[in-house]
C-alpha cells in the first residue's frame, strides 16, 4: 500500500481547493509526514464493503490515559473491518486551528484523533469521522449568543445533562456556517472515508432569532408553534407538538426542508474534499416522526440505525422492527446499528455492562434481520471490560461465516406495511398495533419484511403475497388505489381497525378509503372500551365445513373480544361470517355475569375474494389488543387469518416448541434460514440473564426452482448435516438451539 505523505495530503488540499472548497486549508498535522500503512482512498461504494462496525467515542479526559493499541488489538481479534472515531464538534482531539472549536483540555501537543485514524488504517479499516454540534463551551456562547438554542420563554438552554455546556440551534448558523468549517479540516486533513455526525437535528425546538425569522420568511407564519408544555428537565421534543395544528404541519415541513439542506450542504463539503467519502448521519427511532425516511434513504449510501439497546419494558424484537422499518426504504443498501453495553434508561447508566445473554440476544436477533453489527462505547478508558469476550466470540462468528451473511434478499413472502404518516398522526395506538401485529407474525414463525407506504408500486411488492396493514389509519387516495390493485393482481391483504379512515395528512373520510375491498361500511369510527365483550365463533350446522379462521378453537363457543372497534356493516352479503359480536354485560355482581344478547348479526371479522386476491378485515383493533393483553387466541386468531389469507403452500415451516425469530434469506450461492431463540424468563420484560436451549426444530424448505442443494451445514453449531428431500421439500433437523442457529444451504 502507498505510504501518506505529507506531499501526497498537500496535493490533495490543493486539488481540491481549485475544485471548490475554501481556499484556507487547514495546515497539516505535524505528523504527517512520518510513513503509515494507510489505504488509499476507497473506491465509489465503499459502503457495501464492511460487516462489522466499532464506533469509539473518546471522552474529554481521554488523551493522556487511552491505550490506543488496546483498541487495535481487539479490532484485529474480532475482525472489524469499520470504525466511526470522535473527532470534533462539542470536543476536538486533535490539534484544531478552527477558532473557538474547544480543543480537549487533556489533549496538550498530542493528536488522539489522528493516531486512531492511522492505527485503524493500518488494519485495512474503513475510516469515518464522527462529529457532534449539539453543545458548546461558554466563550463559544459569549461570542455567538444567537448560536445558541432558545426556549419558548425567550431564555438560552443550558444543557439538560452537563450545564456547563450550552446547546446549540441546528437549524441556524452553527451548523450551516460554522460547522463546515470544522468538516473541512477534518475530512481536509485525515482523508476520512465519511463524516457521522450525532445528534445533527438538535435538541428539540428552537425559538432563537434565526428560526424565527427563517421560518416566518419560508411559511408566512407570524410565530414558530408554542409548545404545549414542558416535559421534566428536558423540554419536550419538537415533533411532540400536536400534529392536527396547520401551523405545526408547515413547522414540521420547514423544519424537514431545512434538516435535508443540512444534510446537503455537509455531503458537498465532504465530497469536494474527498469525492468518495460521504456524510453518514444518524439516525435515531424518533426521526421518524421528523424527516421523510424514502428521502433519507435516497441521499443514503449507508445508515446506522440508533437502536443501541432496548429499555427495559421492551422486548428483544425491538431490533428487528428497527431494521425492517429502515430496510423497508433503503432496499440492499447496507444498515449498521450502534450496540451499547449499558442498561437503555432515562437514567443514562451508559458506562456499564450488561452480561453475556442480553449482548448475544441483541446481535443475534439483529443479524437474522439483515444488520451489520456495531458496537458503541463511549470512553476509550476502560473500568468494565466483561464485554470483550462475548464481543470476540460473536464477531469471530459473524466473520468466519461472512459469506453466508452478505445477504441479497429476504425470501419472505408476507409484507407488513409501515406508515410515517399514521406514526405520527395516531401516535402509541399506532406503535401499539405495530407491536402487536409484529409479536403475532413472529409467533406464527412467518418471515417477514416491512414496506413504506410510499413505496406501494408493483415492483416494490412483487416479492410479496401477502400485505398486513396493522391500523394503517392514514393513507391516500393514490394508497387506496395501489392496494386495490396489487389484490386484484392476486396479492391478499389482512388489514384492522380504523385503517384508511383518514387521508395522509389525517383528515377523516366519511368512510374507509378501502371499503371496497374491506367489503364494509362505517357506522360509527370507534367504539369501547368494550368491557367483558366476547366474539362468538360461529360454527355454522353440524357436519357443515369448518373455516380455517376458527382451527383450534376447540372446547369453546366464544373468546375474548378486542378492545375497541370501528362499528362496521357488509355492504353486500357475506360469504363467511366466523365471528360476531357478544356486546358487552355486567361483570359484577357476579350474578349478573351472562350474557345479554348470546348471539347477533354483528360481524367481527370481514372476509372475501377480490379479483384474484383475498382480504381480510377486522374492525376491531386486535392487534393493538394482542399486545395490551397478550391473549392466546388472539395471536392464535392473527395466525389463522395469515394462513387462510396468504393461499398457497408456504415455502418455508418451522416446527418445535419456544419462541423462535425466523428469518429467511438469499445469498449469492446459498439459503439461510435465522432461528433466533426468544424464549427466557425474561422475554418480555427485562434484560436476558440465561438462555433456556430449545429442543430440536423441524425445518422444510422448498428451494427456489432450478436450484439443487449442494450440502446443508448449521453456522453456530458447525457442523453439516444430511440433506433429505421429502415430497419436493428439503428437510432439516436442528438437534438444539441455545441462543441462535442459522440453517445454511448452499446452491
Amino acid at each position: 500500500m502507498p505510504n501518506l505523505s505529507a506531499m501526497n495530503r498537500r496535493h490533495f488540499l490543493q486539488v481540491t481547493s481549485v475544485a471548490g472548497v475554501s481556499a484556507a486549508a487547514p495546515p497539516l498535522r505535524a505528523q504527517d509526514a512520518r510513513d503509515t500503512k494507510a489505504r488509499p482512498f476507497t473506491v465509489e461504494g465503499w459502503a457495501e464493503r464492511p460487516m462489522r462496525w466499532a464506533n469509539l467515542t473518546f471522552v474529554e479526559n481521554d488523551p493522556p490515559k487511552v491505550n490506543l493499541q488496546w483498541w487495535f488489538d481487539l479490532y484485529r481479534r474480532a475482525h472489524f473491518d469499520a470504525v466511526v472515531l470522535s473527532a470534533g464538534g462539542a470536543v476536538a482531539y486533535y490539534p484544531t486551528k478552527v477558532p473557538l472549536h474547544h480543543k480537549s483540555r487533556w489533549l496538550g501537543d498530542r493528536d488522539l484523533f489522528g493516531e486512531a485514524v492511522d492505527g485503524c488504517r493500518a488494519l485495512g479499516m474503513v475510516v469515518v469521522a464522527r462529529v457532534d454540534p449539539h453543545a458548546v463551551h461558554q466563550d463559544f456562547a459569549d461570542a455567538h449568543p444567537d448560536y445558541i438554542a432558545v426556549d419558548a420563554n425567550g431564555n438560552k438552554r443550558r444543557h439538560f445533562h452537563s450545564p456547563d455546556y450550552w446547546l446549540t440551534c441546528a437549524l441556524g448558523p452553527m451548523n450551516f456556517e460554522y460547522m463546515p468549517k470544522i468538516i473541512e479540516e477534518i475530512v481536509g486533513t485525515y482523508r476520512v472515508d465519511g463524516l457521522f455526525a450525532n445528534r445533527w437535528p438538535g435538541s428539540g425546538m428552537c425559538y432563537c432569532e434565526h428560526c424565527a425569522r427563517l421560518f416566518r420568511e419560508a411559511t408566512g407564519h407570524a410565530a414558530l408553534p408554542r409548545m404545549p408544555k414542558e416535559a421534566g428537565p428536558r423540554p419536550q421534543m419538537d415533533w411532540d407538538i400536536n400534529p392536527h395544528d396547520p401551523v405545526w404541519r408547515d413547522y414540521a415541513k420547514w423544519r424537514q426542508e431545512r434538516l435535508f439542506a443540512l444534510w446537503d450542504l455537509w455531503d458537498g463539503v465532504v465530497r469536494r474534499l474527498n469525492p468518495h467519502a460521504r456524510f453518514i448521519p444518524n439516525m435515531g427511532p424518533d426521526m421518524r416522526r421528523v424527516l421523510d425516511m424514502v428521502r433519507f434513504a435516497d441521499r443514503a449510501i449507508y445508515l446506522t440505525a440508533d437502536r443501541q439497546g432496548r429499555r427495559t419494558s421492551e422486548p428483544v424484537w425491538v431490533i428487528g422492527i428497527a431494521a425492517k422499518e429502515f430496510r423497508a426504504v433503503l432496499g440492499r443498501k447496507p444498515l449498521g446499528a450502534g450496540f451499547a453495553f449499558g442498561p437503555q434508561s432515562q437514567y443514562r447508566w451508559i458506562d456499564s455492562t450488561h452480561g453475556p445473554a442480553e449482548i448475544t440476544a441483541w446481535f443475534v436477533d439483529a443479524v437474522a434481520n439483515g444488520i451489520r453489527p456495531s458496537i458503541g462505547k463511549t470512553g476509550a478508558t476502560l473500568a468494565d471490560t466483561r464485554w470483550v469476550p462475548t464481543v470476540e466470540k460473536l464477531f469471530g462468528w459473524h466473520h468466519a461465516n461472512e459469506t453466508y451473511l452478505r445477504n441479497e434478499a429476504p425470501m419472505a413472502r408476507v409484507a407488513m406495511v409501515f406508515s410515517q404518516a399514521s406514526h405520527v398522526l395516531d401516535g402509541q395506538r399506532y406503535t401499539d398495533s405495530q407491536l402487536g401485529m409484529y409479536q403475532a407474525l413472529l409467533e406464527a414463525r412467518i418471515p417477514f419484511e416491512f414496506v413504506h407506504d410510499a413505496l406501494l408500486e408493483p415492483e416494490r411488492l412483487r416479492p410479496f403475497k401477502l400485505l398486513v396493514l396493522p391500523n394503517i389509519t392514514c393513507l391516500s387516495d393514490r394508497q387506496c388505489a395501489q392496494l386495490r390493485d396489487f389484490v386484484r393482481s392476486g396479492g391478499s391483504l389482512l388489514a384492522t381497525y380504523q385503517t384508511s379512515l383518514f387521508d395522509e395528512e389525517g383528515r377523516p373520510r366519511k368512510d374507509f378509503g378501502l371499503a371496497d375491498l374491506f367489503g364494509a361500511k362505517m357506522t360509527a369510527r370507534s367504539a369501547g372500551p368494550m368491557n367483558n365483550s366476547y366474539m362468538r365463533l360461529e360454527r355454522g350446522p353440524a357436519g357443515a365445513p369448518l373455516h380455517p379462521l376458527l382451527e383450534g378453537f376447540d372446547g369453546t363457543e366464544r373468546i375474548v373480544n378486542t378492545v375497541h372497534r370501528v362499528v362496521a356493516a357488509p355492504t353486500a352479503p357475506l360469504k363467511w361470517m366466523p365471528l360476531t359480536l357478544i356486546p358487552p354485560f355486567p361483570s359484577l355482581p357476579m350474578e349478573e355475569l351472562y350474557p345479554r344478547a348470546e348471539r347477533t348479526d354483528t360481524p367481527l371479522v370481514f372476509l372475501r375474494d377480490f379479483g384474484r386476491g383475498r382480504v381480510v378485515y377486522f374492525p376491531g383493533d386486535l392487534d393493538r389488543s394482542f399486545w395490551e393483553l397478550l391473549i392466546e387466541d388472539h395471536a392464535w386468531l392473527l395466525r389463522n387469518a395469515f394462513h387462510w389469507a396468504l393461499n398457497e403452500p408456504p415455502a418455508l415451516t418451522v416446527t418445535g416448541p419456544g419462541l423462535v425469530d425466523v428469518t429467511f434469506w438469499r445469498q449469492k450461492n446459498s439459503l439461510t434460514v435465522h432461528l433466533v431463540n426468544l424464549g427466557t424468563a425474561m422475554t418480555m420484560r427485562g434484560y436476558l440473564r440465561e438462555f433456556i436451549p430449545l429442543p430440536p426444530q423441524q425445518l422444510r424448505l422448498r428451494l427456489p426452482e432450478g436450484t439443487k442443494a449442494a450440502q446443508v451445514k448449521l453456522l453456530v453449531a458447525g457442523q453439516t448435516v444430511p440433506v433429505r428431500q421429502e415430497n419436493g421439500m428439503l428437510a432439516v433437523t436442528v438437534p438444539k438451539i441455545e441462543s441462535h442457529e442459522v440453517v445454511a444451504v448452499d446452491l
